[in-house]
């Protein structure tokens, strides 16, 4: 858009979306973009769904890098510290509302951006009076992932395997899939890299993918997010 179309874009919508990715390993078998590229096309089929709720909503490009610290034994990885990255969030909402945006949505596809999302969202809201959803895909879609791939599909497993195999085939090295070799979680401390509990770089069964699945997964999660951004602003929130 050209800033002209972007001013009347802002005008008419009920929501803007900023898609909050990341740039660290997955595994042997998908890229480094992973995060990224969830967030851009699930962010996507947000706005091409959206006239099914009576909503109006553009997105800004996809923020690739986020909070990724513990995945930086990986070569690849590329991460901003927490509070660059809690700053960047903030700045970007402050230049949304200097051009009278109402809403922000913070779509994240990252696990490791939550807790400075959060804190970001918190401080738009106090700070710069910038009324700002926050929004992790996954949880949407929990229950839908669980039926299907049980407890163990989380980075780089079935999920995100079936995720990149729908939107981009081409990009999954399919001779390096494999099930993916976990140490046992610590029970009273976290970990401090991620390559403590797998030398891999992911985690369950990357072989039991299922991208037909996952194609109604997201068709799914992008209705029940849709509704409960729908249902806020009808409430006030």
């Amino acid at each position: 858009m050209t800033w002209e179309e972007v001013e009347a874009a802002y005008d008419r919508a009920d929501l803007v979306i900023l898609p909050c990715g990341s740039h660290e390993q997955h595994s042997t078998h998908l890229p480094v973009s992973v995060d990224s590229l969830r967030a851009d096309h699930l962010t996507a089929e947000l706005v091409t769904s959206a006239e099914n709720h009576e909503l109006e909503i553009y997105r800004l490009p996809t923020l690739s890098y986020g909070f990724s610290e513990h995945h930086m034994q990986f070569p690849g990885t590329v991460t901003l510290s927490e509070q660059t990255y809690i700053e960047t969030i903030i700045d970007i909402g402050h230049s949304l509302s200097e051009h009278d945006v109402d809403r922000l949505l913070l779509l994240n596809c990252h696990g490791g951006n939550k807790d400075s999302l959060s804190i970001a969202a918190d401080r738009l809201q106090r700070d710069h009076d910038l009324t700002t959803h926050f929004i992790h895909w996954t949880a949407y879609a929990t229950d839908l992932l669980e039926e299907q791939f049980g407890d163990q599909w989380g980075h780089a497993g079935e999920h995100e395997t079936s995720f990149v195999e729908l939107y981009r085939p081409d990009l999954v090295v399919e001779a390096k899939k494999e099930p993916q070799t976990v140490s046992e979680m610590p029970q009273t401390r976290p970990y401090t890299y991620f390559d403590d509990i797998t030398k891999q770089g992911g985690l369950g069964d990357p072989t039991e993918s299922d991208s037909a699945y996952m194609e109604t997964v997201v068709e799914r999660a992008t209705d029940r997010i849709l509704q409960a951004i729908a249902d806020d602003i009808a409430t006030g929130w």
